[in-house]
């Protein structure tokens, strides 16, 4: 199976790179300048456990794709998904499986819009990991999953295609799920709560929990998510809710979101696609949102400042 990985960053690249180490059929869509930098001194890989790896791959560049390739590994940021929509148009052929590892929803309608709903799988990763200055890989903790799956649950040959392609790597933990567009809007209540939380009263969990109102706080943006994925017809189990619950109030505890990251460092942020969908949401089905809403209107400000 021939596979494009859209982007060489902190997860396409983690996720890319181990395929190509394990001897994947892959090739990396980037820029011109990344494209050099790979060439001249391949990718480093710098893992949470054992020793660093180091490929050199393929790689590419939107103005010379030509020919389609059997599977696409779209792991962008949301704020750069409509360029890259553009950019991988000519990889996307009659056959080509779409496989997204974006957070949030929203893009699942952009990409049926875009290359249609028969093409696009649903997925998503969990990876803790950042591009160092050097342009290497740090991955930031011990544990990495990639999931995906057909989106009516379904069994097909195709999907078990995919499954063969990109599972028994030993760096990640490769899933075939029968639930995947469940397990995305879990993910998504993990994302859009805990962002929330952090970036709003801009603190760790256990500072946040240590303050009057602090887990109240964090429990009733909690809530508000969970009614607006139960009014969009998605039924969450009590264990994941109670986890986002947990992990948001406990005691002590050091735990910050990527997004939060992103903020004190002066980065962009995924508001729109991670909070501020989740707001939109919220007002069409008629669900109140007011501490999510203030999250996004803050974050709002700070991308102002930008």
């Amino acid at each position: 199976m021939r596979v494009l990985i859209v982007g060489a960053g902190a997860t396409g690249g983690y996720f890319g790179g181990h395929l190509a180490a394990a001897g994947r059929d892959v090739t990396f869509l980037v820029r011109a300048g990344r494209a050099q930098a790979l060439s001249e001194h391949g990718l480093v890989l710098r893992n949470a456990v054992g020793p660093e790896t180091r490929v050199r791959p393929s790689t590419i560049t939107a103005a010379d794709l030509a020919d389609p390739y059997d599977l696409v590994l779209l792991s962008v940021k949301a704020y750069g998904l409509e360029q890259s929509l553009t950019d991988i148009a000519g990889a996307v052929g009659p056959g080509t499986m779409v496989l997204p590892v974006l957070n949030g929803m929203r893009h699942m309608q952009q990409l049926d819009d875009a290359f249609g709903r028969g093409r696009v799988l649903g997925g998503l990763c969990m990876i803790a990991s950042k591009l160092d200055d050097d342009g290497a890989i740090r991955q930031l903790g011990p544990g990495a999953t990639l999931a995906y799956g057909e989106r009516d649950g379904s069994i097909t040959d195709r999907i078990l295609m995919v499954d063969s392609a990109v599972s028994g790597v030993d760096a990640f933990t490769a899933t075939l799920s029968k639930s995947i567009e469940r397990d995305m809007w879990e993910k998504w209540l993990m994302l859009a709560a805990g962002g929330a939380v952090t970036t709003l009263l801009r603190g760790t969990v256990g500072s946040i929990e240590s303050v009057p109102e602090g887990a109240e706080t964090a429990r009733g943006i909690v809530a508000e998510c969970v009614g607006v994925i139960a009014a969009s017809g998605i039924e969450l189990q009590p264990s994941t809710i109670e986890r986002a619950e947990r992990t948001l109030t406990t005691a002590g505890s050091g735990f910050t979101t990527s997004m939060y990251r992103d903020l004190v460092a002066g980065n962009d942020v995924e508001a729109g696609q991670i909070i501020g969908d989740m707001v939109r949401r919220g007002r069409e089905l008629g669900v109140p949102v007011p501490l999510l809403g203030a999250a996004f209107a803050g974050l709002g400000v700070y991308q102002l400042s930008l």
